[in-house]
């Protein structure tokens, strides 16, 4: 069944590429409002639709956080087994969250994986008083590191994607396929982050709660794209679907970011037709030297399990990344 699964996608995606005969030409159907894609060795561009398209970038702002805490534990400041007290404003954020209660503590390390698998909102936030004084600072420093990656076109205003409290887009996270692209590169080449992005399923507060929260990745392809381990999903009726996606195949990877998506699934087909069409550009001289992740063992078992079916998820909560189940192509 797995492989039945597996050659209805690949049959589909084969379908695009005939239809499309080259990556430029292949069709948008809403699946986006810009796209970009790159060589993740290189840099070097292998596809471009509207790369400079500015809109929000809903949760996948929180790619700019891990790497802010990143920064922060490579300096020394923190570490992974840095206690974070909650308090009464991370619980407050709203949208998808790993409720946390004021008074309760986590590791870094644990909210990181609550970041990037949940995407919560409540755990980002906590993450702005362990590596900074708090949320200005750690904004401060999003932004400042967006300059050093070249990100011109990127304005950061908060560590979650969340919108603004006046709902006006010019008033929260503003950026562009082509910024988040360098900010996934920089993410593969020199952080862990694909030790978090590719888990699958882990449950959230083990030791600490009673009951732990179960969490299931937002990003449906992990299991369903060869290669594909990362990165971060987003979505806010303002930013619409996004996604940065990153695969690796042998000593070649490619980075994929489209932004402005109309549904889900749309995001998530042209995603893996882009990734099939892409491997083929990437020049034989081109090899991928990034960080490699360490094993995956105890509570991370299920990040890099054989494909297998994803169950339906939970209805999402308002303003964050729906966790709408992916049917492969020829399936209800």
């Amino acid at each position: 069944m797995i492989f039945a699964r597996l050659h209805r996608l690949h049959v589909f995606i084969l379908g695009l590429l005939l239809a499309g005969a080259s990556l430029t030409a292949a069709p948008n159907n809403g699946s986006y409002k810009g796209a970009v894609v790159i060589d993740a060795a290189t840099g070097a561009s292998l596809f471009e639709d509207d790369a400079d398209f500015v809109s929000p970038p809903a949760s996948v702002t929180k790619l700019m956080t891990f790497l802010i805490v990143h920064d922060a534990i490579a300096a020394g400041r923190i570490s992974l087994s840095t206690p974070v007290t909650a308090n009464a404003v991370d619980k407050s954020m709203g949208g998808t969250q790993v409720n946390l209660a004021p008074g309760e503590t986590f590791t870094v390390e644990e909210l990181l994986y609550a970041v990037m698998i949940e995407s919560a909102n409540d755990a980002a936030h906590a993450l702005t008083h362990a590596a900074a004084s708090g949320r200005d600072e750690f904004v401060a420093l999003m932004n400042k590191r967006a300059q050093s990656l070249g990100m011109t076109k990127t304005v950061f205003r908060s560590p979650h994607g969340l919108p603004p409290a006046s709902r006006n887009l010019a008033d929260g996270d503003l950026t562009t396929p082509r910024d988040l692209a360098l900010l996934s590169r920089e993410l593969v080449l020199h952080t862990d982050i694909l030790r978090y992005s590719a888990i699958r399923t882990r449950p959230f507060g083990a030791g600490v709660r009673a009951a732990p929260q179960p969490m299931r990745n937002h990003n449906l392809l992990l299991g369903k794209v060869e290669g594909l381990d990362g990165l971060k999903t987003g979505f806010t009726r303002g930013a619409g679907f996004c996604l940065a996606a990153t695969a690796q195949r042998g000593d070649k990877r490619v980075i994929i970011v489209t932004m402005g998506g109309e549904t889900s699934k749309g995001r998530d087909l042209r995603i893996a037709a882009l990734i099939e069409q892409a491997f083929p550009l990437v020049p034989a001289s081109s090899v991928f030297r990034g960080y490699m992740p360490s094993p995956i063992t105890g509570a991370q078992v299920e990040a890099a399990s054989p494909v297998s079916p994803i169950s339906p998820a939970p209805a999402p909560a308002a303003d964050d990344t729906p966790m709408v189940k992916f049917s492969l192509p020829g399936k209800k």
